[in-house]
């Protein structure tokens, strides 16, 4: 009985002794973490790749819109294209705009001179208070809110899409009042 009980233990003492499997079982535990970190780091560049190109297309679309002092429905209309056309290479439906001309009267109160909303996007409810503070009486501003859908690669089973909007604001190049074809009182 000595003798087997001599035994097991030295194969006890053995088996705690061993080293040669250590390294594999510290990275069955290491890899699947390792792996959650570098593709949640391609998630979190594409992310922020994605909300550069939507300030961009926000201020593509200002800038395009203010260049004449009335515009018409097709020029909106390649404004909102040539913005599509900056989000490049990602997926230009995802993508929505809320264009407002706004017109301050002598009181420097903002009034909607014209807006243009696409993509399924809920006209923004706050225009007084996004454009308020460079209220100058008498002139008057475009601004263009864009929103994108964004949709993780990797955390799309975690969360659903993240809704990145970004705001540009520009004031007419040739008058004060970016005015629209078709809109009555707006000159």
């Amino acid at each position: 009985m000595k003798h087997i009980i001599k035994r097991i233990r030295l194969f006890i003492e053995a088996y705690a002794l061993e080293t040669r499997a250590v390294a594999a079982v510290e990275a069955s535990f290491i890899f699947p973490i390792m792996i959650v970190l570098f593709f949640g780091t391609l998630d979190v560049g594409r992310a922020i790749m994605t909300n550069q190109k939507t300030i961009k297309a926000s201020q593509v679309a200002a800038d395009l819109i203010t260049r004449n002092a009335q515009v018409s429905d097709f020029e909106v209309q390649e404004a909102i294209n040539a913005a599509k056309l900056s989000l490049e290479p990602y997926a230009t439906s995802r993508i929505q705009f809320d264009i407002v001309s706004v017109r301050f009267n002598d009181e420097a109160v903002p009034e909607i001179v014209w807006r243009e909303t696409t993509g399924g996007m809920s006209p923004i409810d706050n225009i007084n208070a996004r454009v308020g503070p460079i209220a100058q009486p008498g002139s008057g501003v475009v601004m263009v809110v864009a929103r994108y859908l964004y949709e993780p690669i990797i955390a799309g089973f975690i969360i659903d899409e993240i809704a990145m909007e970004e705001v540009a604001f520009a004031r007419g190049r040739r008058s004060e009042i970016v005015c629209r074809d078709g809109v009555a009182g707006c000159i």
